[in-house]
């Protein structure tokens, strides 16, 4: 699919890989929805930056655990851009949790990150479902992660959240075919976001040793696929793992 002039709403894009995918659809030629939850000044300066590009941008308010709110920014991006092609469900939530402290994965946290990581991806897609359909050939990319792949990463809730979504991208393959697109991508240990941040970079070294190319995921390389999956014309329930070969316990 040639991406000139499509329009794309991209989920926690204020910053990290939303930012990164933003910027690397606007230089395909798609017109960005930028949407935020809490850092309303990093999602205007991704803005400007796309629309120096030459592309147009709109930045979107978004809570996606509302389906109010998912439905305000679905209209907001046609107001403003006046179409919608591509979503991409990158927002997410981690929380701190030793797998073995059951105790302290409170039910107000599982909420949380099943929410956020799981309801939200798909309340977003059904709140654009109908608009992504209209042209016949929407897209919708979801950004999951290696702890949907094994019993890994910062807590059970968040394992689990990935998990789901990598099985509900599935289900959203066959719900909205033959006329949209559905894929997901599964991240590694993405250095320069704000989940990776919270590690020390001791903890940062240790995961790199753990991969076969010594390298941790590059942002880069995500967005890459993600522009991949939104122009490929025969690709939908697939989920592309990018993490450096990640050796599991």
């Amino acid at each position: 699919m040639d991406l000139t002039d499509r329009v794309a709403l991209v989920t926690g894009a204020a910053g990290g890989l939303g930012a990164v995918i933003s910027r690397a659809l606007a230089s395909e030629g798609v017109h960005v929805a930028v949407a935020y939850r809490g850092h309303e000044d990093e999602g205007a300066a991704v803005c400007r930056e796309i629309e120096a590009s030459g592309r147009n941008a709109v930045l979107v308010q978004l809570d996606h655990n509302d389906p109010a709110s998912c439905e305000a920014a679905v209209t907001a991006t046609l107001t403003s851009l006046g179409r919608l092609d591509i979503l991409v469900n990158n927002a997410g939530v981690s929380r701190r949790i030793p797998f073995q402290d059951l105790n302290a994965l409170t039910p107000e946290i599982w909420d949380l990150l099943l929410d956020t990581n799981l309801r939200g991806p798909f309340l977003m897609t059904r709140a654009a479902s109908a608009h992504l359909k209209q042209h016949g050939s929407g897209r919708v990319v979801n950004v999951s992660g290696f702890p949907g792949l094994a019993p890994e990463g910062s807590s059970i809730g968040q394992a689990v959240s990935k998990a789901g979504l990598i099985h509900l991208t599935k289900c959203l393959a066959v719900a909205l075919a033959p006329k949209v697109a559905v894929n997901c991508v599964a991240p590694g240990l993405m250095e320069g976001t704000r989940m990776s941040s919270t590690r020390s970079p001791e903890a940062t070294a240790a995961f790199r040793d753990r991969t076969l190319l010594k390298r941790n995921t590059n942002l880069e390389d995500v967005a890459r696929q993600v522009v991949l999956f939104c122009r490929a014309d025969s690709i939908t329930g697939q989920t592309q793992v990018i993490d450096g070969g990640i050796v599991f316990h």
